[in-house]
């Protein structure tokens, strides 16, 4: 099952990471794929449509299999294409880190409520704390690169406990800690913050 969403997403049909769960979403996909390639769209996958895949794509990588991003990254704003970016997305949800236009890492990333939003816009790390808490709401943020006022990119565990069920208070949460800390000791301060839709 994950070979199949893997492959589908190779040729754009399916833009998830791959679950193993053969659902609604899984059958709009084959079924698409179907009727590009002239067969029936019926959304279930037979020996014909199964063939047609394997020909259209290729065997899938580990990291295809089980991607360590689950959100699928989306074109890079024009802003990030130079220098040392991280180059954060609204519409995928994602992180980016970015060396003149190259992505290095990538990671899952929510942000603000509607009432404590995530401002927009080209900003550059002021500054960095390993461990930190915030001044206003107490809560821990591992991992700080702070971009806009009290606004940084950090670990958040509520992030990664309740994913996309909760938000942040305006910064840009992460969930997985190790990828983040691998990330810390590569970003300086200064290099640029691009947030964007």
């Amino acid at each position: 099952m994950r070979e199949l969403q893997a492959r589908l997403r190779q040729l754009k049909f399916f833009d998830r990471a791959p679950t193993g769960f053969y659902g609604s979403m899984t059958a709009r996909s084959v079924k698409s794929f179907q009727k590009k390639q002239g067969l029936t769209g019926t959304g279930s996958v037979d020996g014909t449509t199964w063939q047609r895949l394997l020909g259209a794509s290729r065997k899938p990588t580990a990291d295809e299999l089980k991607p360590s991003t689950t959100n699928a990254l989306d074109t890079p704003a024009p802003a990030c294409m130079t220098g040392r970016v991280l180059c954060i997305s609204k519409e995928s949800r994602t992180l980016a880190w970015m060396i003149d236009g190259k992505v290095v890492s990538s990671m899952d990333v929510r942000f603000g409520s509607e009432n404590t939003p995530t401002r927009e816009g080209t900003f550059s790390v002021g500054w960095k704390a390993r461990e930190w808490t915030s001044t206003i709401y107490h809560t821990p943020m591992p991992y700080a690169m702070f971009f806009s006022g009290g606004q940084a990119v950090h670990y958040s565990s509520d992030f990664a406990a309740r994913g996309y069920a909760g938000a942040s208070h305006g910064c840009v949460n992460v969930r997985d800690r190790a990828k983040l800390a691998v990330l810390f000791d590569q970003v300086k301060v200064g290099d640029k913050v691009v947030v964007h839709w």
